[in-house]
């Protein structure tokens, strides 16, 4: 944990119905000083949508050369390249030759974060999604944020319902192709 990071406690109660995961996830986050409330809460929203064996965060913003989450099988292979907020280029190309899949969660305008990859060379980017939510919906469930949070993550149909320390917020899960996005 780099010097200045505040740690958050998450429990997490999740219900995706879409990929048929039902879990309670308790979650210790370290929020960096130079981290937004609205990119913490991307990273834990990332983490619970994204949930599975293996997954974990990393040193993110401490590491530049790390995704905020990773998921790694028993050998600790690398098979999962989670990013947060707005990536460049390169890393997504790294992290999408390193492992089977690459996915970023924004909580930033998706167009604008796609306008920032165009023209540029990124492995299998026709694979890598781009995931974002409503406008608005992180900036306000940031808004409800504590040192020690707790929340339900619901999923269904393509759709996040979310209640973080008793306010209840929902937004659609939109997907961005980014192999489309790039080409000039």
């Amino acid at each position: 944990m780099a010097i200045g990071a505040i740690m958050h406690t998450f429990t997490v109660h999740l219900a995706d119905v879409d990929r048929g995961v039902y879990d309670e996830l308790s979650l210790r986050v370290a929020k960096q000083s130079s981290e937004t409330d609205a990119y913490m809460l991307t990273r834990v929203l990332a983490y619970a949508l994204e949930y599975e064996e293996g997954i974990a965060f990393s040193e993110g913003i401490a590491a530049g050369d790390e995704p905020a989450l990773w998921v790694r099988d028993a050998t600790g292979r690398v098979t999962a390249w989670i990013e947060v907020g707005a990536p460049d280029a390169t890393r997504l190309h790294y992290g999408s030759k390193l492992a089977d899949r690459t996915v970023v969660y924004t909580h930033r305008d998706p167009q604008k974060v796609l306008g920032g990859w165009k023209g540029k060379s990124i492995y299998r980017a026709d694979d890598i999604v781009l995931r974002s939510f409503d406008p608005g919906f992180v900036e306000a469930a940031a808004g409800a944020l504590e040192r020690r949070s707790v929340m339900t993550v619901s999923v269904t149909e393509g759709h996040v319902y979310l209640e973080l320390n008793g306010t209840t917020l929902s937004s659609g899960i939109h997907e961005h192709s980014i192999g489309e996005a790039i080409r000039p």
